[in-house]
């Protein structure tokens, strides 16, 4: 072998080496570069993961949230309803009392309602062919009893209510009707019927 062969085979030698040298070097960067995108990867993965588990337990929890405020919204509607029944009941019963205790009814509340003792009954329609001369009797008959004025008297004037009845001193009205007596009862005693019903 010449030297010239042996400086070429020493080159190419070197060269090899060289260039083994020099892709195990790019391989080691590739393979750190594969690693560390890898890494970016799994993490940007784990935290798109976890957002997205965020996300879905705030959903989960917003509509189990608007459920339950739905479910108390028709508990309440239920509930409203119920104490409705409960007044507009009352009211019938008020209403649907028999003769006597009906007219002694309307006689206390008128007596009770009476300033001047001689202010004029208003009843309903209804009411008044019924049971309107009695109630006016009755009423000066518990005035009387109490040492009150008592000349109370029936108007010729009837109105559309229920039942009950309305004092009427000139341009002053005491409102005794029983839908009336009801509605202001409710504002009332709505906490204690309602306590009653769902206890």
């Amino acid at each position: 072998m010449n030297g010239i062969e042996k400086i070429t085979q020493r080159i190419a030698a070197d060269a090899d080496r060289e260039n083994s040298a020099i892709l195990a070097a790019a391989r080691q960067e590739a393979s750190e570069i594969t690693a560390r995108y890898q890494a970016q990867a799994d993490a940007q993965s784990a935290e798109a993961l976890e957002k997205g588990r965020q996300r879905a337990d705030e959903r989960r929890s917003r509509l189990i949230s608007a459920a339950e405020m739905e479910g108390r919204q028709a508990l309440l509607a239920v509930k409203q309803e119920m104490l409705d029944k409960a007044f507009e009941l009352a009211l019938d019963r008020l209403c649907a009392l028999p003769e006597q205790d009906y007219i002694d009814l309307l006689a206390q509340l008128t007596a009770q309602a009476s300033v001047t003792g001689k202010e004029q009954l208003i009843l309903s329609r209804t009411d008044r062919s019924r049971y309107g001369v009695k109630v006016a009797t009755r009423a000066n008959e518990l005035l009387a009893k109490e040492g009150r004025c008592a000349q109370l008297r029936l108007s010729s004037e009837a109105r559309d209510f229920r039942g009950g009845l309305v004092l009427s001193d000139g341009d002053v009205e005491v409102n005794c009707a029983f839908e009336t007596l009801v509605r202001l009862a409710r504002s009332t005693v709505s906490g204690e019927v309602a306590a009653l019903l769902f206890s």
